[in-house]
């Protein structure tokens, strides 16, 4: 089933509760992937008010999410505090790619995490608009995105939001991924460099 895009159209105004967004990202070897997500309000963030759609190596219809995935019953962050969407293979400890770094964090095992090419976005449910996104919509970028002047930094990299950023980019990752190091969102890190999961700085 394909999900309209119209939200990248509109102008979002945010409110308290939808104060959340990725802070975290690793694509690594194997199974060693997932998402981080922060809420750096001063309210409890109920996540079933939101999904986290993507698309796998590119869209398959031009505006229109591939996958609508929605968080389980009863998923919440408190504020200040993160959210770890994890592979199930890395947290499963009778799993021959179970990573104990990852697993001691993981809130929510999910699949069909990227191999550095899948846009994923945080989405209000109720309005269809776009809180945060990581990655592009649209045609496959091929091994992944470039991330402050790095290449493909979104395959086999971690990056991290940098403390200054407390508001996701409504779905301009152009702006977020930047060019460089000063002008970039994010910090990228070495493959499988996880120690920055479970916590984030916000300024």
């Amino acid at each position: 089933m394909k999900h309209s895009l119209f939200a990248l159209f509109l102008i979002t105004t945010f409110s308290a509760h939808s104060q959340i967004f990725f802070s975290e990202y690793a694509e690594g070897s194997s199974h060693n992937k997932y998402l981080e997500i922060y809420n750096y309000s001063d309210q409890i963030v109920d996540l079933t008010n939101f999904a986290f759609p993507s698309c796998s190596n590119g869209c398959d219809v031009d505006g229109e999410w591939d996958y609508m995935n929605y968080f389980p019953d009863g998923s919440m962050i408190n504020p200040g505090d993160v959210y770890v969407i994890t592979h199930p293979y890395a947290t499963d400890p009778i799993n021959q790619f179970y990573t104990s770094e990852i697993a001691m964090y993981s809130d929510h095992q999910f699949q069909f995490l990227s191999n550095g090419d899948d846009v994923f976005a945080l989405i209000e449910i109720e309005s269809g608009a776009i809180v945060d996104i990581l990655g592009t919509v649209g045609p496959d970028p091929g091994d992944g995105w470039d991330v402050a002047g790095v290449v493909n930094a979104t395959k086999d990299h971690t990056l991290v939001r940098k403390s200054n950023v407390n508001l996701g980019n409504g779905g301009n990752w152009i702006s977020s991924a930047g060019t460089s190091e000063n002008d970039s969102e994010w910090i990228v890190l070495d493959n499988e460099t996880w120690d920055y999961l479970g916590f984030h700085q916000c300024d």
